[in-house]
């Protein structure tokens, strides 16, 4: 039994194919301006390393932010639900899980058996995402890792008073201009996000094991002062953009299940 998961996200698209439970494939791919033709070409891509034709798959779930572009998708399911399950997989000591992606960022509360109980979402704008740490990495003129690298040796931070990415790009190139050192301006920034994530986890009320998954997952600084601020140690998964699309295979293979038995 061969299943799939895509997850279409507003920066990355991952794909896993899955058979018994053990990863055949896994693929990562920018989603561009087409997130249909991405779709499409991470399918291509993931059957290929996997020796599987699509006749092969039994069920494909699609989730993330551009699910809908998944036409040869056999379900839908939310993001949410997804982070949820892969984490759970993955270490089912987890209770909360932290998603910080390209658009959005969500808290997720999980119970003993990795089923939902609870989340709080962040969608409304660009703020405490990836896409708002691209955007300052931009105007520090550094990419993501040295921008990663740069704010862990910073000794203290500058404080960054606005959130929204457009006004934040031009509030720090003011403090460029002003002589602030850079590295002290990229530890504000992170201080920023964790600021925002810290509110959304203490809303939530949640305990227990934590891990983070999305892309800026691999931004150690955010990790870092994530678990200062939390005072918990946070798992990150060696892939932790895959784990949407893990979720989602995981989701698949037990709808195949669920209707193998119903025909015994």
């Amino acid at each position: 039994m061969a299943v799939a998961g895509i997850d279409i996200g507003s920066l990355t698209t991952e794909m896993v194919v899955l058979s018994e439970g053990k990863v055949l494939s896994s693929v990562m791919l920018s989603t561009g301006s087409n997130s249909r033709t991405t779709a499409r070409k991470a399918l291509t891509v993931a059957l290929e390393e996997s020796g599987l034709s699509q006749q092969d798959l039994e069920y494909i779930v699609a989730t993330g932010y551009g699910r809908v572009s998944a036409d040869f998708a056999t379900r839908q399911v939310t993001e949410i639900t997804c982070h949820g399950k892969g984490a759970f997989f993955l270490a089912p000591e987890v209770r909360t899980v932290i998603d910080i992606g390209g658009q959005d960022s969500k808290v997720i509360c999980l119970g003993r058996r990795g089923k939902v109980t609870d989340f709080v979402m962040n969608d409304k704008c660009a703020a405490g995402t990836g896409r708002f740490l691209e955007v300052m990495a931009g105007a520090l003129e550094v990419d993501l890792e040295e921008f990663s690298r740069l704010a862990i040796s910073a000794g203290k931070p500058v404080s960054i008073s606005s959130m929204c990415a457009v006004f934040a790009e031009s509030e720090v190139i003011s403090l460029i201009a002003e002589g602030y050192p850079r590295q002290e301006i990229m530890r504000g920034i992170v201080s920023s996000i964790t600021e925002r994530t810290i509110t959304m986890v203490n809303r939530m009320g949640v305990d227990g094991a934590f891990m983070m998954t999305g892309g800026v997952a691999r931004n150690k600084a955010v990790v870092e002062s994530l678990q200062k601020g939390l005072a918990v140690k946070i798992k990150v998964p060696e892939d932790p953009q895959m784990v949407g699309a893990l979720g989602a295979a995981l989701i698949a293979g037990e709808e195949v299940s669920i209707a193998g038995s119903e025909h015994i």
